[in-house]
């Protein structure tokens, strides 16, 4: 983990999560005081963990947990009275929030942080390939459009147009995106 978010309205629960955190691993940590000052950082930096120790002063810190964890890849970590606490986790598992109930288990808290680097990990894998998946499609549909042209103004079949453009591509040494916007360029003027 390089960026750690503790967020706790106590200044003593904020020094024992950073204590914890500096034990575990070597991570830039970033503490905030509310839940106001949480949002604020997170808008502008990518943590890989946020941590909230509940309450706040300004909210109660569910509501923020799961805004964190549904408009960002940052693993979260609630942290509430034991009364409270399966309620609180039934409520935010949907979300992609684990909760760990007060007092502290250590061991608990570092099994917890590693499943939430785990689990970070796996959405940034799923996120690097929905960004390739969308790369591909708006491929996709340059190169259809680029056919389109090629079926309208050369009246060339479908095959005929995915042939041209793949010969095309070949011929110059050029990806099929480079030859359907040239085709575009071309004709769309």
């Amino acid at each position: 983990m390089d960026k750690t978010l503790i967020i706790s309205g106590s200044e003593q629960a904020a020094a024992l999560l950073t204590n914890l955190m500096k034990s575990y691993c070597s991570t830039q940590i970033t503490v905030a005081s509310s839940g106001n000052e949480a949002r604020r950082l997170i808008n502008r930096t990518e943590f890989d963990a946020a941590i909230i120790s509940t309450p706040l002063p300004d909210e109660f810190g569910s509501d923020l947990a799961a805004a964190i964890s549904e408009r960002s890849s940052t693993g979260v970590l609630l942290i509430c009275k034991a009364d409270i606490a399966d309620e609180l986790s039934e409520k935010l598992e949907v979300c992609g929030v684990c909760v760990l109930a007060k007092p502290l288990n250590k061991t608990l808290f570092y099994h917890t942080l590693k499943m939430l680097q785990a689990t970070r990990a796996r959405m940034m894998n799923v996120m690097k390939e929905y960004s390739k998946l969308q790369t591909k499609i708006e491929e996709a549909r340059l190169v259809n459009r680029a056919k389109c042209i090629l079926i309208q103004y050369l009246k060339l079949t479908e095959p005929q147009a995915h042939r041209y453009i793949e010969k095309q591509a070949m011929d110059q040494r050029l990806s099929k995106t480079e030859v359907a916007q040239n085709i575009l360029k071309t004709y769309e003027q």
